[in-house]
């Protein structure tokens, strides 16, 4: 299961796990682009079956845990990478913002582990990724919130995988940097030069330009493999060089 799989990130997740042979659950908030993620994967002979799902949403999550394991068994990997940005300092992030990102980024991923995990412990098997952000283990300019999520996501990540690491459950997080995704494209149209500021968040990464969604993905199948048996705990920085 992949959350947030619409687009971006999770959409590449969704399709590079669908390529090497999952059956894929394609999950979004937006039916529209998870529909269209899952087509994507039906065309190129893969299996993945779209739902509307709100991370944020408790009780939906319970509800697509019981939906998965009447209909599939079992669910192996969990893919949390719903997430959701802000720009602010302290000075001008309202706490209205500090809690909807909250909402999305920590207790997204707790809800939806809190739904699954319980099912991995009864088979001693499972692997759970997060997708956390380097602004989860450096700071970032007026990413406040947006920041003190991530880092929120990789504690609750080393707590998980140190909890269950007897259990058969490997958690990691994935803390990538820059990713050129529709959500950064439609961050950049708000700028005055939006070339300048293309110029500007590509130069953060010392290779010189932004991620690729699939290079995300490729990580995220590698932590969710039996080639990662021994990996655990891991903030893996895919982040070109930025720290």
């Amino acid at each position: 299961m992949v959350t947030g799989a619409g687009s971006g990130i999770g959409a590449a997740i969704a399709e590079t796990f669908a390529k090497a042979g999952a059956e894929v659950i394609v999950t979004d908030r937006d039916e529209g682009t998870a529909r269209a993620t899952a087509s994507r994967i039906s065309a190129a002979g893969g299996a993945g079956e779209p739902h509307v799902l709100d991370v944020t949403d408790e009780a939906a999550c319970g509800r697509m845990a019981a939906l998965v394991s009447t209909r599939c068994g079992r669910l192996d990997v969990l893919v949390n990478n719903a997430g959701i940005g802000h720009v602010g300092t302290i000075a001008t992030t309202a706490g209205s913002d500090l809690d909807r990102l909250y909402a999305v980024n920590v207790r997204g991923v707790f809800n939806m582990s809190r739904a699954f995990v319980p099912g991995m412990l009864a088979r001693r098997s499972g692997s759970v990724v997060n997708i956390a952000s380097v602004g989860g283990v450096v700071g970032i300019r007026e990413r406040l919130a947006y920041c003190t999520t991530k880092f929120a996501v990789v504690g609750l990540t080393k707590s998980m995988a140190l909890d269950h690491a007897a259990d058969g459950i490997r958690v990691n997080c994935i803390c990538p940097g820059r990713v050129e995704t529709p959500f950064v494209s439609a961050r950049l149209k708000e700028y005055p030069d939006p070339e300048a500021a293309y110029r500007e968040m590509s130069a953060t990464q010392g290779v010189g330009r932004m991620g690729r969604p699939e290079e995300i993905a490729a990580a995220a199948l590698y932590l969710a493999s039996d080639e990662a048996a021994f990996v655990t705990g891991s903030a893996l920085m895919i982040d070109g060089g930025w720290q």
